[in-house]
């Protein structure tokens, strides 16, 4: 067998006005992530990681922002496609692993649902994804709740 490991990172600043998605779900807060599409910042992450394990590039190369077609889209849609993408290459997703870094809104009682959101659109076990967070000890932009982090690494299986 086969195996490749990939590593994403997107930073996403909060504003007012918009919805809080994260790991493709509706978090309740006072501030939302500000992007061209809908900012989740964890989605983003995992394509990017699933897209660098395979060798193609990164979730700019694919759905760029200077494109209308991906204005306000709900990134669980990239992360569908990012997997098709990723399948028409020979691979299969084994596994998830990432971490958040936000100091509010505490994430831990959606956690849950994002792992049952992800695992449903990449075809893994729910026990196949992993999403922990942890605040930044109010240092940098994320401790002034200015924006938010996501790390993702994934493990692809060639099939």
């Amino acid at each position: 067998m086969s195996f490749r490991i990939g590593f994403g990172v997107d930073f996403h600043q909060l504003g007012e006005g918009r919805d809080l998605m994260i790991g493709g779900v509706h978090i309740p807060h006072d501030k939302g992530a500000i992007g061209h599409s809908d900012a989740d910042v964890l989605l983003h992450a995992i394509c990017d990681a699933m897209l660098g394990a395979a060798c193609l590039g990164d979730i700019g190369v694919h759905f760029p922002d200077t494109d209308s077609t991906y204005k306000n889209i709900d990134s669980k849609i990239l992360l569908k496609e990012t997997v098709r993408i990723v399948k028409a290459e020979g691979y299969q997703l084994v596994n998830i692993d990432s971490s958040l870094c936000l100091q509010e809104p505490k994430i831990k009682p959606f956690v849950p649902q994002m792992q049952q959101t992800i695992a449903s659109i990449t075809g893994i076990s729910e026990k196949a994804v992993s999403i922990k967070a942890t605040t930044t000890e109010k240092m940098g932009f994320v401790g002034r709740k200015e924006g938010l982090v996501a790390y993702a690494t994934v493990l692809l299986q060639v099939i």
